[in-house]
């Protein structure tokens, strides 16, 4: 049975991480970190609060605070359907805006808008990527008040000097707290006025060479994975990628979108879909077509989803010809290959018959028996000493 059943302070919830029919049983969606947070905030957080949440994993965060009507920023697709069905299923009833997502009784906005309210208190999880961390310290910049009161939590082997450097570095002084249940808090009180500092570090950009010779500069937000280079990964796959004009291509896990501005470079009449969880990611990947291919943002959609669940909702979803991916092999922190196994379940799902999934992966996580299994077939079509490309076809 899943670990679902969450008690803290007298008070109970059941909390599933996004999926829950992918949840592995040992995994759950809170952790020392997020009851460190309730048990100081409980004390000093006032009724009329202005609060906002940082990095809420899967909404345990949004359901304990949801009274207060908090800003809950996220740059995960899954966390934000993670706190709708969290609420949802603890009868607190949410509505939901035009965009997807929760904004009532939490108004859950993603890591690429805009903050317009001056918080009385901040709550952050620090997030695995610390250039995200310093980005939102960045935007908090614009909104806090001398007064406003800071709180972050993590484990403790994620509270490093780095992080506590960036609290200082935008904000001002910091401490933390004693170790409990292997996770500390941070407190930060603004300085006045702020500490000096230039402008925001991101999006970083670098240019990248294509497989047709033609170079792309490609701007990278903080959140987005190899921010400060083209990955291995992705390189080998630019080099063995096959393309053409009549492919309705989707990159999924898009990242940057490099593997899909390479097809748009191939087959400048084909159709990319740019698949990924984190907003930061498809909005670089907009960035950089609309930067570098202009005139082909009409072939292309920018979809946020939990694998292709988005997807396959829509009533013609089995029409796309190729699937290309170089999947993640870790949720947040923790490391699993339960995400690449829906990608590919996925993909199978999505395709047209004789459409093909391409996957670039290192070659100890052993994709192949798993494609071999779900496709009946899988193919070889590059190798090294460290990556392998499979492709499979939809039978």
């Amino acid at each position: 049975m899943n670990n679902t059943h969450f008690s803290h302070a007298g008070r109970s919830f059941n909390l599933i991480r996004y999926p829950a029919n992918h949840q592995h049983k040992s995994l759950q969606a809170w952790d020392s970190a997020d009851e460190l947070l309730m048990s100081h905030c409980d004390d000093t957080l006032q009724d009329d609060a202005r609060l906002m949440i940082f990095n809420d994993d899967f909404g345990a965060l949004g359901c304990w605070y949801a009274h207060n009507q908090p800003l809950w920023i996220s740059d995960s697709w899954i966390a934000h359907r993670s706190l709708q069905e969290n609420l949802n299923a603890n009868g607190l009833t949410c509505d939901i805006s035009d965009t997807g997502r929760v904004s009532s009784p939490v108004n859950a906005l993603t890591s690429v808008d805009a903050l317009s309210v001056t918080p009385t208190t901040v709550i952050i999880k620090i997030p695995r990527t610390l250039a995200l961390l310093e980005q939102q310290l960045i935007d908090l910049r614009r909104c806090i008040s001398a007064d406003t009161q800071l709180v972050a939590a993590g484990k403790v082997k994620a509270i490093t000097r780095s992080v506590l450097a960036l609290f200082e570095k935008y904000i001002g002084p910091t401490t933390t707290s004693l170790a409990k249940k292997k996770a500390r808090l941070i407190f930060c009180t603004p300085s006045e006025p702020l500490p000096t500092v230039k402008s925001s570090p991101f999006p970083t950009r670098w240019t990248a060479r294509l497989a047709t010779g033609q170079s792309v500069s490609v701007a990278n937000h903080a959140n987005v994975f190899s921010r400060q280079s083209l990955d291995i990964g992705a390189r080998f796959m630019l080099e063995h990628m096959r393309v053409e004009n009549t492919d309705k291509v989707i990159d999924l896990g898009c990242g940057n979108g490099v593997l899909g501005l390479n097809a748009l470079s191939m087959a400048p009449q084909c159709h990319v879909t740019f698949v990924d969880e984190s907003f930061m990611a498809l909005a670089s990947a907009h960035q950089n077509v609309a930067e570098n291919f202009p005139d082909k943002l009409e072939q292309c959609r920018f979809e946020p989803s939990n694998c292709l669940e988005t997807l396959l909702n829509e009533p013609d979803h089995n029409s796309y010809t190729k699937v290309l991916c170089n999947p993640p092999f870790h949720q947040q922190n923790t490391i699993t290959d339960h995400i690449a196994w829906q990608m590919f379940h996925d993909s199978r799902e999505l395709l047209v018959k004789g459409g093909h999934l391409i996957v670039v992966a290192n070659r100890h996580l052993d994709y192949h028996v798993k494609l071999k299994r779900l496709f009946g077939g899988v193919k070889v079509l590059a190798s090294q000493q460290k990556f392998v490309i499979l492709s499979a076809a939809k039978r």
